[in-house]
């Protein structure tokens, strides 16, 4: 038998642990000793055909703190008591570092910005160079399809000799000879006159050039010299002067370099320019400098040339350089002029 040790109730199940009123764990009640002498009683017999009385579960029971229990009933089989703490402390097991991937994907990340940035360098200098070419290059509408090589487009009593002397030293021309291309065309006029060589185009809109008539006007490595004033002090729209590498494409059109000058009382310039198939594009912008002269005053134009540097030179002082591009290295001498100014050329001096 079994007795609750809170509220005295018995059980004679002795499968039961705990009390069915309380909860309170339940403990063996000692039998009465035996009285052999007793009667004993029998129970009555119990109806089986009626169920067990039911017991209500009462949540609001107080729970009384149990008495000192002699044998603690054996822990539930089905739970497992919760790991003792231990002020040791437990090692971790440790993970696999990831720091080894962020390094590579942030070199991986600086590779492809470095690759970027270099490629946008390229990319801005590319523009660069493009929008300095375009700017310096820019077409001169005035002088399209204006004239080709006037030893062909004015009569001339040009000397069509190959033979050429171009291994001399020196060439000089001071034009008392009438060796280059004269007469009048649809573009201009060009004559010989007190021992200079006269030029003059038909307006502002259009220019007129003159080849040197053979290979003896080579200006390979060469420094090129040559004279040329306005006659009555007035300034071609277009400018004029002196040109190098001067030589016909395939198509016969115009290709060369040339120093042109402007000797305006108010400012004098000049300007670099280059005929490429025929078109007119500015190198060098119009610059003013105190070189030149102004007036009817005459002005050396003096460009020498090596290798593929060309630099510019007006009386004696420097003005400005390029490099030819283009490799018309193995041209001749020319003359330039434009508008309906008369200008005239004179000593003309190649050195090589």
């Amino acid at each position: 038998m079994k007795r609750c040790p809170s509220c005295n109730r018995t059980y004679t199940d002795a499968s039961l642990n705990f009390c069915l009123e309380d909860g309170t764990p339940l403990v063996a009640d000692a039998p009465p000793p035996s009285d052999p002498n007793a009667t004993m009683r029998y129970p009555s017999p119990r109806e089986t055909s009626e169920p067990p009385p039911t017991e209500i579960y009462r949540p609001d029971s107080p729970i009384i703190n149990p008495a000192p229990i002699t044998t603690p009933p054996p822990p539930p089989t089905s739970h497992q008591p919760p790991p003792q703490w231990s002020p040791t402390p437990t090692v971790a097991p440790q993970k696999k570092s990831n720091a080894i991937w962020w390094i590579l994907g942030g070199l991986a990340v600086f590779g492809v910005l470095g690759i970027g940035l270099v490629v946008i360098v390229f990319a801005l200098a590319s523009m660069s160079n493009t929008n300095t070419n375009n700017s310096n290059n820019r077409n001169v509408n005035r002088n399209s399809n204006v004239v080709t090589n006037t030893n062909t487009n004015i009569n001339s009593n040009t000397n069509t000799n190959t033979n050429s002397n171009s291994s001399n030293s020196a060439f000089s021309d001071d034009f008392t000879e009438e060796k280059w291309g004269t007469g009048s065309s649809g573009f201009g006029r060009i004559w010989y006159a007190d021992d200079e060589y006269h030029m003059s185009s038909k307006d502002k809109s259009t220019f007129i050039v003159m080849y040197a008539p053979s290979d003896d006007y080579s200006t390979e490595n060469a420094t090129v010299k040559v004279t040329g004033r306005s006659v009555d002090g007035t300034v071609p729209a277009a400018g004029f002067g002196l040109m190098v590498h001067c030589q016909l494409s395939k198509a016969k059109h115009l290709e060369d370099y040339a120093l042109l000058i402007y000797p305006n009382i108010s400012g004098a310039e000049y300007e670099v320019i280059i005929h490429k198939d025929g078109v007119q594009s500015t190198l060098i912008p119009k610059t003013q400098s105190g070189a030149i002269r102004t007036g009817t005053n005459p002005n050396q134009l003096e460009i020498r040339i090596k290798g593929t540097e060309i630099s510019f030179y007006v009386n004696g002082q420097y003005l400005n350089r390029i490099t030819d591009t283009a490799n018309y290295k193995r041209g001749r001498a020319g003359l330039y002029t434009s508008d309906t100014t008369e200008i005239a050329f004179d000593d003309l001096e190649i050195n090589r």
